[in-house]
């Protein structure tokens, strides 16, 4: 519900509301929170419930540093795999429907085709422990898209460079599909974190 938006960023929540929205006791509940603070997404305040903490740009530099390397190692090896056209139709219908999805201005459905894109682009480096590492911070990543996605501009050039990353992987150039790669992710996050830090969205 976190990642999702459904409890948002600065709202605050009784353990029993939540409980009710759950179908399910307190002490799952409580369980679950102790964990949730731990990995910094609330704050158990005493008699007070829990508070949901905004997504802070701190942690978003991290986790995109990490993402950009080890989605560009992805890119730079399913280059090399000499892929075709078959193999790389997720890809290519994803960028499709990016296109489209902007073209109708639905920012949502050009979110869920990008997710589709990095998703396929990390299975097809065949590296299963880039994977899971990235798999591990994914909904992080989409709950700092999901509080920026309609702050931003339209993601028009985010298509072209799933383009040009597409065609380098098609090509079999390794080094030009990690640069380009690498360069799309550190755009993203400069833009996510510009963005958290305009509209004051960190955690204070």
């Amino acid at each position: 519900m976190i990642f999702s938006g459904d409890l948002s960023a600065g709202s605050d929540h009784l353990e029993s509301e939540l409980a009710d929205r759950l179908g399910m006791s307190r002490t799952p509940v409580r369980e679950a929170a102790l964990t949730l603070e731990s990995q910094g997404l609330l704050e158990l305040r005493p008699r007070k419930g829990v508070r949901i903490l905004p997504v802070s740009p701190e942690d978003m530099s991290e986790i995109y540093d990490v993402l950009t390397e080890l989605e560009s190692l992805a890119a730079e090896q399913a280059a090399g795999m000499a892929y075709d056209d078959a193999d790389l139709m997720v890809l290519a219908t994803a960028i499709e429907d990016m296109d489209d999805a902007l073209s109708r201005d639905d920012l949502q459905a050009w979110a869920d085709a990008d997710d589709r894109f990095h998703a396929e682009l990390v299975r097809l480096g065949g590296n299963s422990r880039v994977a899971s590492i990235v798999g591990m911070m994914a909904d992080q990543v989409r709950r700092a898209r999901a509080t920026t996605l309609f702050m931003r501009p339209l993601p028009t050039q985010s298509n072209e460079d799933h383009r040009s990353v597409l065609e380098a992987i098609r090509t079999g150039q390794q080094d030009t599909a990690r640069l380009r790669h690498r360069a799309h992710r550190q755009q993203a996050k400069q833009i996510i974190i510009d963005l958290l830090k305009k509209h004051r969205l960190s955690r204070l």
